[in-house]
Formats: C-alpha cells, structure tokens, sequence
C-alpha cells in the first residue's frame, strides 16, 4: 500500500479533479504490476497496473493493492470494478473508500457480490490525507485551502518598508514552486500583486500552472502585472459594481476572466469565492500566496485547511510586518488551533506543515 501512494502521488497537478490513486499487484509475494492515474481523462491506475502484467493468466493469482475504492460507474473510463471482476482478480486490498457519491462503496460491494475478497482500511489515515482535498470537495462542496507562508525566525513576511525578497532560500523557493504545481489554483491579492508583481508560475521544477486567482476589490492592479501575462490562465474577483468599468474591460482583452463578487463592508466576500472556484471553475485545491490581510481573513472565517511555513533563521524585529494581522483575540483559548506534521528542512529554511483542528 505504501508503494500505491508512492505511485499516486506522481500523477500530483495531473489528475485533478479526479484524485490521486496507485496500484500495485502482487503475485507470490512479488510485485508484477503497478501504475497511477497519470492525468484527468485517462486510464485509472488499476487499468494500468494490469495491463503493465506481462502475463495475463497470473491474474487469477494475484492481489491487486490500491489507495482507493475502485469506481463502479461510467465516467470518462468504464468502472474498474468490472475490469477487476472480468480479469478474475480474486483478492484486492484498499487504502480507503471513496466520498464521491457515484461510488461510496458500491465498488466495494460489487467486487463482494462477485466473490471478490476484498479489504478495506489499510493505511486509511495516509490514504484519506493524500486525497484531502477530493474529499473535502466531495464531502463538503469546498476546495482544500493552503496557505503558504515565508517568515523570519520572529514571524515577520517582510521589512517595514514592505521588501521582502528573498526571505527563505533557494532550496526552500523551489519547494514552493514544487507545491504550486500540486495545486489547482494559486490565490493572492491586489495588495501583494501591486507590491511584489509576482508571476505566481511554476519555474524551478517540472509541473502544470496552476490557475492564478487575484482579489481585487476596486481592480487596483495594472494589466501590465506578471500575474497577468500569457504564462498561464489568470481570473480576476471583484466588487460587482466593478464588473462593467473600463478597467475590467482591459482585463479581459489581455485574457483575464473577471467575476463580480457581492460582499459586505466593502469586502470581497472570501467563502463565496472559493464556492465559486470549486462549483463553477472545478478547483478543488488552493494555495494561497499573500499578505497578512487576506491570510487574516481566510483564517477568521475558518477557511483555511493547512499552513505550510517555511521559515527562515533570521530576524527582521518588531517594526516589520507579520504573517497575520490582528485577530481580535481576548484570551489564548481563543486562538486557532493547528496540529504538525513532522519538520523538514530545505536548505537552512525549516518548513512546518501544520493542519486545522475543528
């Protein structure tokens, strides 16, 4: 089962909004085929692992392992539960069930009714937390929301003058390029593209773009900003009063697509624009790359799945500016709770993964 997550987790950026899934099979002890869902639209990994068997006929011998349950409908491939019972598989192990509502075991229970033997539950936790975010989607209609952080040793994202480049390392800025191509959508605001031009790109490593997302309320930032260049595909979320102004209209002859978003206060509503980005556009993952602002309130309105901080052995001191801005917080209880995962180190940088607790 380790070596099916070893093998889903190539197909990272690819194959969304489908999730990610290996298969090993296992003849006598040996391994003799395997294969992953390589990219949205192609074949499923078990249809892969078995036809990566040299010989056939060792099939009605084998155990085929998988992260998750096998599909039991037609989708943009037959199910690979049919495939499963027509090869004679007579034993498959799963890492974990699947949430979306097409399958919700009925995998399971057609390779059962078939005299399948069938497993569940190995290695669940590490299963449902490499797919956390097509189980989010499916389980509550929401993309998973990351958000990333580069930080001093004292918490500080840049100096009072707003520089920031370059806080963490080389090692450690390549990682983040890593993770924007595991994601679906990169998420900033008008703030930080006005401050840091960023082109929010996947350029260090092999890897798809994601989707670039810029907030902006009163469409502040230049067409002529990186983010909005041909590099990748860029939407834009903005009062809807804004919609029909001149400044959309350029937005949208360099090829940016611009949607209109009612808030309250003045404010772009940020729950409404993941609703949005997961209903209409499919993101079922994002990462968000900003100032303290936004990160502040995605984390107050309890938006946000997991911190990936990448923290950097160096101080800026108090007058520089924080990760987050103020919380409102009356006593320590009070505080957002997180849990880590275990450290890593890129470089001299510490990155620290963390997941909410609700």
């Amino acid at each position: 089962m380790r070596r099916c997550l070893e093998l889903a987790r190539l197909g990272a950026g690819y194959a969304s909004p489908n999730p990610m899934v290996g298969s090993v099979i296992v003849h006598d002890g040996q391994i003799v085929g395997e294969g992953y869902h390589e990219r949205y639209g192609g074949p499923h990994a078990e249809v892969n692992a078995i036809a990566s068997v040299s010989d056939e006929s060792i099939l009605s011998a084998s155990t085929l392992y998988v992260n998750l349950e096998p599909c039991s409908h037609y989708g943009k491939t037959p199910p690979c539960s049919d495939l499963i019972i027509d090869k004679s598989i007579p034993r498959v192990v799963i890492g974990c069930r699947d949430p979306h509502d097409k399958v919700a075991g009925r995998g399971i229970g057609k390779l059962r009714d078939a005299g399948v033997e069938v497993l569940t539950g190995v290695l669940e936790e590490e299963s449902l937390e490499l797919n956390a975010a097509f189980v989010k989607s499916h389980t509550e209609g929401m993309p998973l929301v990351i958000q990333k952080i580069a930080q001093t040793l004292d918490g500080r994202i840049a100096l009072a003058s707003g520089a920031s480049r370059w806080i963490t390392g080389e090692e450690a800025r390549k990682e983040v390029h890593r993770l924007r191509s595991c994601y679906d959508a990169v998420l900033t605001s008008s703030a930080t593209v006005i401050a840091d031009d960023p082109q929010l790109t996947v350029r260090s490593v092999t890897g798809r773009n994601p989707l670039r997302v810029v907030l902006d309320r009163r469409l502040r930032a230049g067409a002529a900003s990186r983010v909005f260049d041909a590099e990748a595909e860029t939407v834009v979320y903005t009062s809807s009063c804004m919609t029909g102004t001149a400044a959309a209209d350029r937005l949208r002859r360099s090829g940016v697509r611009v949607y209109g978003i009612a808030g309250h206060d003045d404010v772009i509503d940020p729950a409404a624009v993941l609703r949005h980005l997961h209903d209409e556009l499919r993101v079922q993952s994002v990462m968000v790359e900003s100032g303290g602002i936004l990160a502040t309130s995605l984390l107050t309105a309890g938006l946000v799945d997991r911190l990936v901080v990448f923290v950097a052995p160096k101080l800026f001191g108090g007058d520089a500016q924080g990760a987050f801005a103020s919380l409102g917080l009356s006593v320590p209880a009070d505080a957002p709770l997180f849990r880590f995962s275990p450290p890593r180190f890129f470089g001299d940088d510490l990155c620290l993964e963390a997941s909410a607790v609700r």
